[in-house]
């Protein structure tokens, strides 16, 4: 994502490849509606939802969103994940295949439900 750095997920989203902005404000919206106290903000040039402490995180890239809801969420659904890339810490998502809307909302609900004092991202 070259030019300015974004200030705002908006900003971020309004910079990403061409084919990924309408997955970006789905998964933006979804990650909001499950965590509707956390705030959106711009951490190490990606958007992150904190409250106060990490909730989720993600990414756009050329041909693929990423998802870091941290590891611990990702092993909860390894078994709906099966179908996707993944790795210990990302869900990657391509731009040239639909939103798995009902899955996304399932993880985010699982990791505001487990937030802990265990929580890790990296």
């Amino acid at each position: 994502m070259a030019g300015k750095r974004p200030k705002t997920a908006s900003q971020y989203i309004k910079a990403a490849p061409p084919a990924g902005q309408p997955h970006l404000r789905k998964l933006h919206a979804i990650l909001k509606k499950a965590a509707p106290k956390a705030k959106a903000v711009i951490k190490w040039g990606n958007p992150f939802f904190v409250d106060p402490r990490f909730v989720y995180a993600y990414s756009a890239h050329k041909a693929h969103m990423s998802l870091a809801p941290t590891a611990e969420a990702l092993v909860a659904f390894r078994r709906e994940l099966e179908e996707y890339d993944t790795s210990k810490y990302f869900l990657r998502l391509p731009y040239d295949k639909p939103v798995p809307e009902a899955l996304l909302r399932k993880i985010a609900k699982y990791r505001v439900r487990n937030m802990g004092d265990r929580d890790t991202f990296w």
